[in-house]
């Protein structure tokens, strides 16, 4: 059986981020070779391009809470309609963050098109803060599940971005490896959660466990990759790193391999690798190239 075509986008955006760096992303990861090593996993790839560069910029929150927040719907906007041909064409998107708030750009697109994906959320945190809980830290960035699920007190220009409302349910979502402090604070999200002692203990069996969790959504399931998930120790590139309580590289490995094999694989979002992080060679942004040709390559 054929493998299929994979579909690269990039989203050089850090519009939603706690400080620039993060739009430099898709650029790094495609000068440390993404696409050929992507083409060197057995599958054939298309290169979809970026869409329009948004670096952070001030926009005090007495102006928009989350922060910055119409200019952040305005570039997931764009990357919705930058995936339009992208599924169409019937290519698996792997979108090049920039933050963690793409994922409501894929998923409102893949909701466009007709797919209802569950989401396997790997990530070193659960994304649920609510503006209202954290009016020191009116980032939206650290939002994106909760607008996602349209928890109370989003922002409607988040929460409807797409053509539902919400874009998903908390059965079709898991969280795999965690460290961060249980963010779900009122109780709202009863979601399968796999923290990250527990994926270090069997990668692969915390992969399995989260697509049998996800295994109600129709259409397959989008994987959500935050690299803060590893221990900053192990790879220095996360936005905002987490010290000596992440996974280790060959673990996300195994857990991203076991994800892709699956049959419902359906898509990765790769967000949060800030390229000022890394060293003046570049030496975690090619790592991390080599993690994700590794678990992608095809038996």
């Amino acid at each position: 059986m054929p493998t299929r075509t994979l579909g690269v986008l990039g989203v050089p955006s850090s519009a939603a981020a706690h400080a620039p760096g993060l739009e430099r992303s898709p650029a790094a990861l495609r000068a440390a070779g993404l696409v050929p090593a992507l083409e060197r996993t057995r599958r054939r790839v298309v290169d979809h391009g970026d869409t329009t560069l948004a670096r952070w910029r001030p926009d005090p929150p007495e102006h928009t809470t989350p922060h910055d927040v119409h200019r952040v719907a305005a570039v997931l906007q764009e990357a919705r309609s930058a995936l339009a041909p992208v599924l169409s064409a019937g290519h698996v998107p792997v979108v090049l963050g920039g933050e963690c708030t793409v994922t409501l750009a894929v998923l409102a697109a893949c909701a466009d098109a007709g797919r209802d994906l569950g989401l396997v959320y790997v990530d070193g945190g659960q994304d649920l803060q609510l503006p209202a809980d954290h009016p020191e830290e009116p980032i939206a960035d650290s939002m994106g599940v909760a607008h996602l699920l349209d928890l109370p007190g989003t922002h409607d220009v988040l929460a409807g971005l797409g053509p539902r409302r919400p874009l998903l349910t908390a059965a079709r979502l898991c969280f795999v490896g965690f460290a961060d402090a249980e963010e779900d604070v009122h109780g709202l999200v009863p979601s399968v959660r796999i923290p990250a002692s527990t994926v270090l203990a069997d990668p692969a069996a915390a992969a399995h466990r989260a697509v049998t969790a996800v295994g109600a959504a129709a259409d397959g399931f989008l994987v959500h990759l935050d690299v803060d998930v590893l221990d900053m120790f192990t790879l220095a590139l996360a936005d905002i790193p987490q010290y000596r309580s992440g996974l280790t590289p060959p673990v996300l490995t195994d857990l991203l391999a076991t994800l892709a094999a699956a049959p419902g694989w359906s898509g990765l979002v790769v967000a949060e690798a800030n390229p000022d992080r890394d060293d003046e060679h570049g030496t975690s942004t090619r790592t991390l190239v080599g993690l994700l040709e590794a678990a992608l390559t095809t038996s």
